[in-house]
């Protein structure tokens, strides 16, 4: 098949779409899934204190977001999405089968898999999404969307049956005390395993799109192969190295003092090559690019401290029902993003008509402003809470959907604004530049969650409650202050970005 037969489909979504959307929801379930039971395995059955499980999760997402960016860099130049994403799950299902056969004794050897295995699927699949249309189809923002749902339930199913197994609140008839966690952490292999599965027998239908650059797609032949093996030896090389720094956050600290500052001085640089106009646009960009540190510093507190929090200081009654704490933790920003995001686009068209939509400098701002919201809502659990220091897991929810909503009006036009204001021959440098801020704004989470803990040496419940809550409090205001500080400049953003709305 042609490229051009793809991009000529009748309809609203390509077949494609469809292979590709099912491949990333069980990758989804399985990456949020593991990511949902990182911190709450580490304190009860690694016997970490939760300052430092707060940091080992912080280190193991920002090398996971670190690692998408390079990732990402392979598959451009020598493997091609293809291979890359093949790469990718294969090392993740390696990673979760060494977790579920002993995750206590092998627990930062299957996080190394899984580390690099996510750098090498993760940005690729989305990428394949972006060919199957033409330049200019009008039909590629409803693609992304449906593409969107499918990350979002894969994340809803998997962050809440992943922990809730592996905490006994789920299936503990069938799976037997001593194995819960290896069933939960052998569930995530199973899920990846059919994703991976599920790429195989559909790859075909892709065409020429995520071959190997390496290849000439027109005549057939096979370029180079010792690249690609050279990519592949350095991978498996690489994760003894990942153990090391993610188990010795120390490392991890080094990492990122390196990483940024480099990729800031290489940014200057290439600005100082660029036209004025052009160096104006890529500076907002670069505010974009600060700005969500914070956003999802605060934001990702979902896998660290307000797993915690979950776990210590929530009922688990739910208008009526019993549910996890954890895993309504784990899911419930999925199964809002799935309800509301269509709303959100149609609120912003019916804004558009009337001439009304704010542009995105203000949309970020607005995003700040719900996620403020949200934490106050968080510290309001306080409120709540029973004598013992149990608060409502109904409030809880509440805060998880206005979050939801600061979510809805930042995250989706990141990716688009960063190629909007990027010259065509440094849009890579910009989204790789992008993944790295949601690397440190994970690993900036990591040290905020520390930062909550009690410094009493056995904290009883309500005085976890009090002390996560006033944390929530201050993270609050700080989305706020830096909502209403880009609100306030987005007339200076504006000027800086031109034309571009």
């Amino acid at each position: 098949m042609t490229i051009n037969e793809i991009q000529s489909f009748k309809g609203k979504y390509p077949k494609q779409l469809w292979y590709l959307f099912f491949s990333e929801m069980w990758e989804r379930f399985s990456f949020y899934g593991m990511r949902g039971m990182l911190t709450i395995f580490m304190v009860t059955e690694l016997f970490m204190d939760e300052k430092q499980a707060n940091l080992q999760y912080g280190a193991t997402q920002a090398f996971v977001y670190a690692f998408t960016f390079i990732g990402g860099l392979f598959a451009d130049k020598i493997l091609g999405f293809r291979k890359s994403l093949f790469w990718g799950g294969l090392l993740m299902i390696v990673g979760s089968v060494i977790l579920a056969i002993d995750p206590r004794e092998y627990f930062f050897l299957g996080i190394g898999f899984n580390i690099i295995g996510t750098g090498f699927f993760k940005p690729n699949i989305s990428a394949m999404v972006g060919n199957l249309y033409r330049e200019g189809d009008s039909r590629r923002d409803a693609g992304f969307s449906l593409f969107y749902s499918g990350i979002n339930i894969g994340a809803l199913l998997g962050g809440y049956a992943c922990v809730a197994i592996g905490k006994g609140s789920m299936l503990s008839d069938l799976v037997p005390e001593a194995l819960r966690w290896n069933m939960a952490f052998g569930l995530a292999a199973i899920v990846m395993t059919i994703s991976l599965i599920t790429f195989v027998f559909t790859r075909n239908s892709l065409g020429p799109i995520g071959l190997s650059p390496l290849d000439n797609h027109e005549t057939g032949e096979k370029g180079k192969t010792w690249p690609e093996y050279l990519v592949y030896l350095g991978a498996l090389a690489s994760i003894p190295l990942i153990m090391k720094m993610v188990a010795n956050t120390q490392y991890t600290d080094w990492f990122m003092y390196f990483i940024g500052p480099f990729s800031l001085i290489y940014l200057g640089y290439e600005m100082s090559r660029v036209s004025a106009a052009e160096a104006k646009k890529l500076a907002a960009a670069l505010l974009f690019i600060l700005f969500s540190v914070v956003f999802w510093a605060i934001f990702e507190q979902a896998g660290g401290s307000l797993s915690l929090f979950a776990a210590n200081n929530l009922k688990g009654s739910f208008l009526g029902l019993n549910l996890d704490p954890n895993g309504v933790n784990n899911s419930a920003n999925s199964l809002f993003v799935i309800l509301f995001a269509p709303v959100a686009g149609l609120i912003w068209v019916w804004l558009s008509n009337r001439k009304a939509e704010p542009n995105t400098v203000v949309k970020f701002g607005l995003g700040f402003l719900f996620l403020g919201l949200s934490f106050l809502t968080f510290y309001g659990c306080r409120f709540f809470a029973d004598d013992i220091g149990l608060a409502s897991l109904e409030i809880f929810t509440v805060a998880y959907f206005i979050q939801t909503l600061g979510e809805l009006c930042l995250s989706p036009i990141g990716l688009s604004i960063m190629t909007k204001l990027s010259p065509l021959r440094l849009q890579g440098l910009m989204m790789g530049l992008w993944f790295l801020a949601s690397a440190y704004g994970q690993y900036v989470a990591g040290l905020f969650g520390a930062s909550l803990v009690s410094e009493s040496a056995n904290p009883t419940v309500m005085e976890k409650l009090l002390t996560y809550t006033d944390g929530y409090r201050q993270f609050g205001i700080y989305g706020l202050i830096a909502g209403l500080v880009l609100i306030a400049i987005s007339p200076l953003v504006k000027k800086l970005m031109q034309e571009v709305h």
